[in-house]
C-alpha cells in the first residue's frame, strides 16, 4: 500500500483505483484455483507441485525454477523501502545526513533472518501481529481521507477519465499501473508453501489464500480511493514523488498532525512483516527443491531444535544483503525497488497463469467426478485472461494498442526474466537426460506419503 501501489500512479494517474480493481479481480480468480489445488495437494512445493501434477513434471520444474528465482526478491525490495523510509524520516525530523538508508536495510535483513531461523511459529505470529497493526492504521487513515475529501469524492476514479499521464493515456496507463498493484497483492498465496507446517492443510490453506486475496483487495480499494480523492485525481501522476517519495506519511501530516508517527511506524513494520512472509515462502520453496535435489541438498536441512530450514534461511539472508546494496547503489533505492518489482511481477504472473491452467487440467484429469464447470473451468480461464495485459506491459511486448513500453531501466525486466527461464530450459534438458527422476519428483506430495503417526 505504501510503496508498490504509488509506483502505479506514475502511469494510471487518477485512475489508480481502477488499476487496483484489475489486480483484485485477477488475484481473487487465481486464489480460487490455488485453493482448489491446495485442498488436494498440500505441499511445500506448492505451485510447482500443482503444475507437475496437473500438467507435466517438466512444467512443474520450470515453475519451481521461476519461483525460486523471484520469490527471494520480495524481502530485498522491501529492505530498500525500509531503508528509504526510515532514513528519509530521520533526516527530515532530526537532520541526519547523509541518509544511511543501507544501515536500516541491513537491520531489516537481520530481523527477518532471526525470525526465520527461530521457526515458523515465531515468524508467522510476529507477522500477524505486525500486519494487524499496519492494516488498522492505514484503514483508519483511508477513511479519514475520504471524509476530509468531502465534495471531491467521485466514482470517476474507477474509470479512465483521469488516466491522462502522457504516453500512458486510458487503458494503457491502467494496465501499466496494474503491474504494481498486482505487486502489492503478491504474498496473498504465501500460505501455500507452508502446507507441511500447518494443521489440517487440506482445508486451512484454501481458506487462507482465498480470504487473503479478498481481504487485502478490499483494503487496497478503500485506501487507494481515499488517497486519490484527497490528493486530487488530476494530480495523482505526482503522487509517488510527494513528500520526498513517502506520500502516505505526507498526507498523514496534513490530516493527523503528530499522528503521522503512526503511519511511519506502520510503514516500517510493514516492510518487516512482508519481508518475513516473502522470506518464509522463498525458503520453503528452496527447502522443497533441495529435498528433491533440484537445488543443492543442503537447502533441505532442518534445524534440530527450531525445525526451520536454517540453511535456506541463511542463504535468503545473504541474498537479502547483496541485492539491495548492489542495485541500491547502482541506481537508487526507489528505482532498484521498481526494477526488482517488475521482474518479480513478470515471473509471478506467468506462474499464476500456469496455476490456473493446472487447476483445469488436474480436476478434469484426476478429479472429474467433483469437477465443476464454473470453479474448475470458467474461473481459471478468466483468471488467465485477466493477467495478460499486465504481463505484456511488464515484459515489453506491445502487441495491442493499450500496451505501452516501460521506461529504462524497467524495460530490462523482460530480458532478465527471459534469460533466467532460458537457463531453466537448459537445466531441464540436462536433467531429462541425466536424472529425470528429479523432474518427476516435483509432483510428490510428501505430507501424504508420511505415516499417520508422524
Amino acid at each position: 500500500m505504501a510503496f508498490s501501489i504509488p509506483v502505479g500512479a506514475n502511469f494510471a494517474g487518477g485512475a489508480l483505483p481502477l488499476a487496483v480493481i484489475v489486480a483484485l479481480v485477477a488475484c481473487v480468480l487465481v486464489a480460487v484455483s490455488i485453493g482448489e489445488l491446495a485442498k488436494h495437494l498440500p505441499s511445500a512445493g506448492s505451485f510447482y507441485t500443482y503444475a507437475s501434477r496437473g500438467l507435466h513434471p517438466a512444467v512443474g520444474f520450470l515453475v519451481a525454477w521461476g519461483y525460486a528465482f523471484v520469490e527471494p526478491f520480495v524481502a530485498p525490495l522491501l529492505y530498500l523501502i525500509l531503508g528509504v523510509t526510515v532514513a528519509g524520516t530521520l533526516n527530515a525530523e532530526f537532520g541526519w545526513s547523509p541518509d544511511p538508508w543501507w544501515v536500516w536495510a541491513l537491520l531489516g535483513a537481520a530481523i527477518v533472518f532471526v525470525l526465520g531461523y527461530l521457526g515458523i511459529q515465531v515468524s508467522a505470529r510476529t507477522g500477524t501481529v505486525l500486519g494487524v497493526f499496519e492494516i488498522a492504521v492505514f484503514s483508519l487513515l483511508g477513511l479519514w481521507l475520504i471524509v476530509r475529501a468531502g465534495d471531491a469524492n467521485t466514482l470517476a476514479v474507477f474509470g479512465t477519465r483521469y488516466a491522462t499521464v502522457e504516453g500512458f493515456e486510458g487503458l494503457a496507463g491502467v494496465f501499466a499501473a496494474s503491474i504494481y498493484t498486482i505487486l502489492a497483492f503478491i504474498g496473498f498465496e504465501a500460505a501455500a508453501p507452508l502446507a507441511e507446517e500447518t494443521r489440517d492443510p487440506h482445508r486451512t490453506i484454501r481458506r487462507a489464500v482465498v480470504y487473503s486475496a479478498i481481504g487485502i483487495g478490499l483494503f487496497y480499494v478503500l485506501t487507494t480511493y481515499g488517497a486519490t480523492v484527497f490528493f486530487g485525481p488530476e494530480r495523482m501522476a505526482g503522487f509517488q514523488a510527494f513528500n520526498g517519495g513517502n506520500p502516505w506519511e505526507g498526507m498523514a501530516r496534513r490530516v493527523w498532525g503528530a499522528g503521522w508517527v503512526l503511519v511511519f511506524l506502520a510503514i516500517a513494520n510493514s516492510a518487516i512483516a512482508n519481508s518475513n512472509a516473502g522470506a518464509n515462502a522463498a525458503t520453503r520453496t528452496w527447502y522443497a527443491m533441495g529435498r528433491i535435489r533440484l537445488l543443492p541438498r543442503a537447502l533441505a536441512r532442518v534445524h534440530p531444535r527450531y525445525r526451520s530450514p536454517h540453511v535456506a534461511v541463511t542463504v535468503q539472508f545473504v541474498v537479502g544483503l547483496v541485492l539491495p546494496l548492489w542495485l541500491g547503489f547502482q541506481y537508487d533505492p526507489i528505482i532498484a525497488f521498481s526494477l526488482l518489482a517488475t521482474i518479480l511481477v513478470i515471473v509471478v504472473i506467468l506462474i499464476y497463469m500456469i496455476v490456473n491452467l493446472s487447476c483445469i487440467a488436474y480436476h478434469y484429469r484426476f478429479r472429474r467426478a467433483e469437477a465443476n464447470l464454473l470453479v474448475h473451468g470458467v474461473v481459471p480461464v478468466l483468471g488467465i485472461a485477466a493477467f495478460v495485459p499486465a504481463l505484456l506491459t511488464a515484459a515489453g511486448v506491445p502487441v495491442f494498442a493499450f500496451i505501452a513500453r516501460l521506461p529504462h531501466p524497467l524495460s530490462l525486466s523482460g530480458p532478465v526474466a527471459g534469460l533466467w527461464m532460458l537457463l531453466g530450459v537448459a537445466y531441464l534438458a540436462w536433467l531429462s537426460t541425466r536424472d529425470p527422476q528429479r523432474i518427476r519428483d516435483t509432483g510428490r506430495v510428501f505430507l501424504d506419503e508420511e505415516p499417520a503417526g508422524v
